[in-house]
């Protein structure tokens, strides 16, 4: 099968040259661009186009500008009137012209530095002295001769038979101070008493008026007596609900209190990298749970085991008070070292007992009884004390009173609050739903 091609008539070629052969310039049009102009021309072109710009405005600012309004000047007074004053003949321009101003002893034509030896005569030590003045003398005053001597009326000697000393202003008495210290007692204590709060949560709230008595605001050092009505505002107990306890397993190697001998207090411990990761209470920290937190009862720095920290007043005085009852449990790893006996003797057979028995009731300290304890074997080399009081070192010393020496301590409960599963050096926050 034989295939048929058709062909167009040809476009004729652009023309790129005139008839002289010369290159012809691009036509204008679709698809030809327009030439770029240099540098220097483009420049010139808009330093032209800035100075028309000028012209214009200022053109537009004289034909805007508003014609100046001249000032009304008041009319002279005519001549020959009551009003015309004789001008001095200083001032007419008829005086004679006036020439330098010269001292009385300064010869003409001579300057004052030109005589550098001679001083005005104030200065000069020939000039007469100004005489001395007196004292002044008012109209009113009598000499010295006739005026009485003064008198110190403050001294008793001096006082006339009819003095009478001024008036003092009466001293304002506080009526909620005006009760003798011996009948009555601070406002502070009673609350304390009262277990509404500590003395110094007592003293916090009297200043913020946060407590009335009989229905009045109290005031800081108020004394109370007898039975009275003392109520606290809500606000205060809001405030005493934000206060934290924390519960610390304490290492050994850290003092409870205050820093001493180079150790370090066991509130240095209280960051949120060592916080227990099953902490149950569910209370967010805050920088606010840092201020005023302080231990609740002692741990020595050879003891482990669990430690409070608190904010608030009335744990404290609930764990560490005079009157506490709340137990302590603490188990202590002893040796016997009361008199010799054969090696590998157990301390719960080497000692006697009688001895336990001492350990539970019937020791002295300081000269004072202890409260009875109960004390009992954990196994054959570690006791088991529940306490009642904390005297410093006291389980240590009961213990060296019956031949035994502590070689390990731990308290693992305090009330109802057991040490549990939490980690040595790491603590956690005391839940709204435990007590102690």
């Amino acid at each position: 099968m034989a295939t048929i091609t058709l062909k167009g008539k040809p476009k004729p070629a652009a023309k790129t040259r005139n008839a002289e052969g010369e290159k012809r310039a691009p036509l204008r049009g679709k698809g030809v661009s327009k030439p770029r102009p240099t540098l220097a021309k483009a420049q010139a072109d808009r330093a032209e186009r800035e100075e028309q710009f000028q012209q214009r405005q200022q053109s537009q600012q004289k034909r805007e500008r508003p014609a100046p309004q001249r000032e009304e000047r008041p009319a002279r007074p005519k001549t020959g009137t009551a009003f015309k004053t004789e001008r001095p003949q200083a001032l007419r321009g008829d005086a004679p012209p006036r020439g330098p101003r010269h001292r009385p002893d300064e010869r003409p034509g001579e300057r004052p530095h030109e005589r550098p030896h001679e001083r005005p005569p104030q200065y000069r030590g020939d000039a007469p002295q100004r005489p001395e003045r007196g004292p002044r003398a008012r109209p009113d005053e009598r000499p010295p001769a006739d005026r009485p001597p003064r008198m110190d009326q403050r001294r008793v000697a001096n006082r006339g038979p009819g003095f009478e000393p001024p008036q003092r202003p009466q001293q304002r008495l506080n009526p909620a101070r005006q009760v003798d210290a011996d009948d009555g007692e601070r406002l502070s204590k009673r609350m304390s008493e009262l277990k509404m709060a500590s003395r110094r949560e007592a003293d916090e709230w009297i200043a913020a008026g946060w407590v009335r008595v009989d229905g009045k605001v109290a005031v800081l050092g108020q004394r109370v007596i007898g039975d009275v009505e003392i109520t606290i505002d809500p606000a205060a107990r809001q405030a005493q609900s934000q206060l934290v306890t924390v519960l610390l397993h304490k290492p050994i190697g850290y003092v409870s209190g205050q820093a001493e001998d180079g150790y370090e207090p066991a509130v240095v411990l209280f960051q949120q990298e060592n916080r227990w990761k099953d902490d149950p209470s569910g209370i967010k920290p805050h920088p606010n749970h840092h201020r005023h937190l302080a231990p609740a009862g002692r741990l020595d720095i050879d003891s482990t085991g669990l430690l409070v920290l608190t904010q608030d007043g009335r744990v404290a005085k609930a764990l560490i008070g005079d009157d506490s009852d709340i137990e302590k449990e603490y188990l202590v790893r002893v040796e016997f070292v009361a008199h010799e006996v054969p090696e590998g003797t157990l301390p719960s057979v080497a000692l006697a007992p009688e001895k336990l028995a001492l350990l539970n009731h019937g020791l002295e300290l300081d000269g004072e009884p202890l409260k009875p304890a109960k004390v009992s074997w954990q196994n054959e080399q570690q006791l088991r004390f529940v306490l009642r009081e904390g005297k410093k070192r006291q389980i240590r010393r009961m213990c060296e009173l019956v031949g035994l020496k502590v070689v390990g301590l731990k308290r693992v409960r305090i009330g109802r609050i057991p040490l549990g599963h939490l980690p040595v050096g790491q603590w956690r926050y005391l839940a709204p739903w435990e007590r102690f």
